[in-house]
């Protein structure tokens, strides 16, 4: 693959009836001209060439075309379920369904503007998409490192196989939360001794600096654990029994008491 192009050498591993069903999705959405971004397994495999066929396809949207895009899959005649109003929801035909995702679980990286203004331009089976971009496609995948999924190697070979990322736009995303990004890289460096230089000196110099200011020093915010960020299950206990707020809630965070309510429960059932 060249480095900063669009990977070309994707195996095939998909049955023909969820290639039909996708295709009829990415199709209509087109047709209708619905805005959506392409993300996921599929866009990560446009990235890196890396192939992870999961059963499903992750379809990203702004959350003002909730309402629309629901609509046209439901006339489609697919199953359509809202499944966590906060960030989530799926068409489902056959074995196969789409996520339509429209945030991160934990209320962070919601899809914006930006999100579509900085998307790249693709073909996926021969029709015409726009992938989720690489940098957003890291703040959203930052977050995701519980006991049951660890997006780092994504980030990893994301970072390895995209070397045009815009780093002031990836800090900015992160905001606040910088020390999830400063993990990644410095696992990355870990990883790939011989390509550290994919990453800035200056994006190192800065976020070194903010962690030697922060050495020995606690933050004037209450008791807080932001463990719920990154793993709503096992940092559940720290809430439950030890009194620490939910970093997840408003107005510190995005979610109402019930989408955490909703969203835990979920997190709970799966574990049965």
């Amino acid at each position: 693959m060249i480095m900063g192009q669009l990977g070309t050498s994707v195996p095939d591993v998909m049955t023909p009836e969820a290639r039909n069903f996708y295709c009829r999705v990415l199709e209509k959405l087109n047709e209708e001209k619905m805005p959506y971004l392409l993300g996921g397994a599929y866009a990560l495999g446009k990235y890196t060439g890396i192939s992870r066929h999961t059963k499903d396809l992750d379809i990203f949207a702004h959350e003002r075309d909730r309402e629309g895009l629901f609509r046209i899959l439901a006339d489609m005649n697919f199953h359509v379920d809202p499944y966590f109003s906060h960030w989530l929801g799926k068409a489902v035909h056959g074995e196969d369904f789409v996520d339509v995702v429209f945030g991160a679980a934990n209320g962070i990286a919601t899809v914006d503007d930006l999100w579509f203004q900085h998307a790249v331009k693709a073909r996926w089976e021969g029709i015409p998409v726009q992938l989720c971009p690489p940098e957003e496609t890291i703040w959203s995948k930052g977050f995701v490192m519980d006991r049951y999924r660890y997006d780092g190697a994504d980030i990893a070979h994301l970072i390895r196989a995209w070397d045009r990322l815009d780093w002031k736009r990836l800090l900015w995303r992160f905001e606040s939360h910088w020390h999830v990004l400063l993990n990644h890289l410095v696992l990355f460096m870990y990883i790939y001794p011989g390509e550290r230089s994919r990453i800035p000196k200056w994006v190192m110099d800065d976020l070194v600096r903010r962690l030697v200011q922060q050495a020995g020093k606690s933050e004037q915010c209450g008791k807080v654990c932001r463990g719920v960020l990154l793993d709503g299950r096992q940092y559940q206990i720290d809430l439950d029994l030890w009194g620490y707020h939910d970093p997840r809630l408003r107005p510190q965070g995005n979610l109402s008491r019930q989408e955490v309510k909703n969203w835990t429960m979920h997190l709970e059932s799966e574990q049965h």
